[in-house]
């Protein structure tokens, strides 16, 4: 049985387009997963093949992310056999991109919790501990070469990660939280 097109990212999908997708994808496992086993839409096959054709390029990997990280479902928390075994097919992009939503995600935990927004801090801990968690279930080597590059920029205050700290003007208290989610995650 081949999967719908209609869950199919194209090369050159936007991150806005990849978003909708990994929606409509998310609420048909959703959908199935409240179905009889046998009138299920979607094999983990074919989830896989979904998946897979949104993390081969980057726009379709952020929206991805971004996406299946913060959606309000359980469905990120216990992530199928599909979602793990496409994830692995792209293991440079998926690797920057789970690491990277580990760092952010930490350091919007300290920021929320200093502005009083329980709720905002709630849903960055949540992106946190589903990334910490596909990066040790899916033991890409690139995630730990990663985490450690970073690890070292925090340590030296240069290095590969520089531009991004900058950018986004993480302080020391936010930098201590990356580290330590990084050294947990890799730990």
């Amino acid at each position: 049985m081949s999967i719908p097109s209609d869950l199919l990212a194209s090369e050159n999908i936007t991150f806005e387009g990849a978003i909708a997708l990994t929606q409509s994808l998310l609420s048909e496992i959703e959908a199935d997963s409240l179905r009889d086993s046998y009138a299920s839409r979607l094999s983990q096959a074919q989830i896989q093949q979904a998946v897979a054709s949104l993390v081969n390029t980057h726009n379709g990997a952020r929206g991805f992310f971004v996406t299946y990280l913060t959606d309000d479902r359980h469905l990120a928390d216990e992530p199928s056999p599909g979602v793990l075994d496409a994830l692995r097919e792209a293991p440079e992009i998926v690797a920057e991109l789970l690491v990277k939503n580990l760092a952010m995600s930490a350091a919007m935990v300290v920021y929320h919790s200093r502005h009083h927004k329980p709720e905002m801090a709630a849903g960055s801990e949540r992106v946190q501990g589903r990334s910490r968690h596909l990066i040790q279930t899916l033991q890409i080597p690139a995630c730990q070469t990663l985490a450690e590059q970073m690890l070292e920029n925090l340590r030296t205050g240069q290095g590969e990660y520089e531009q991004f700290f900058d950018r986004w003007g993480y302080d020391g208290e936010q930098k201590a939280a990356i580290a330590s989610a990084l050294s947990e995650a890799m730990g």
